[in-house]
C-alpha cells in the first residue's frame, strides 16, 4: 500500500516531462487557442458610446449606412505639390500631425482634408466636418441628386 507513488505508471510525471502539449494517446489533439477578436466600438450618437454587441437593429442599420457614406467619400495620397499655394495645407486638424508625402486622406465635400484615419473615426462620431462644421451627409446626398 505505501508504494504506490515508487512505481512508473503510464500516467504518472514521465508524460508530464515529455508532454509538448498534446492531448492523452487515442484523443484528438485540442484547438488552438484563440483570442477572442476586440469587440468594435461605435457611437450611435454623438453622446453614446456603445460595444457593436449591445446595438440595436435600428442603430445598427443607422451605422452600416453611415460607413456606406463615408467609404463614397473620396479618398487619396497626400501630395504637397511644388507650388507655394499648395502647401497652405499642412495638418491634420483632428490628430494635429503634419501631414508626410504619401499619407493616405480623405476629401471632405467642404474641401477640407484629413488624414484617412482620423477623420473615418470622426465621421463615425459626428457627421460634420471638424474644421467648417459642415454637414457631411448632406452635401453628399445633394451631390447624388444633381447627377
Amino acid at each position: 500500500m505505501g508504494d504506490c507513488l515508487t512505481s512508473q505508471a503510464a500516467d504518472d510525471l514521465s508524460l508530464l516531462n515529455e508532454s509538448d502539449g498534446a492531448s492523452l494517446p487515442g484523443e484528438p489533439p485540442p484547438p488552438p487557442y484563440q483570442e477572442p477578436g476586440p469587440v468594435r466600438v461605435y457611437h450611435p450618437t454623438p453622446s453614446q458610446t456603445r460595444l457593436a454587441t449591445q446595438l440595436t437593429e435600428e442603430e445598427q442599420v443607422r451605422i452600416a449606412q453611415r460607413i456606406g457614406l463615408i467609404q463614397h467619400l473620396p479618398r487619396g495620397i497626400f501630395n504637397p505639390g511644388s507650388e507655394p499655394s499648395d502647401k497652405k495645407v499642412k495638418e491634420c486638424v483632428i490628430c494635429m500631425l503634419d501631414f508626410e508625402f504619401g499619407d493616405p486622406v480623405r476629401f471632405l465635400p467642404c474641401l477640407h482634408i484629413y488624414h484617412l484615419d482620423c477623420i473615418d473615426d470622426w465621421l463615425m462620431r459626428s457627421f460634420t466636418c471638424p474644421s467648417c462644421m459642415e454637414p457631411v451627409d448632406a452635401a453628399l446626398l445633394s451631390s447624388y441628386e444633381t447627377n
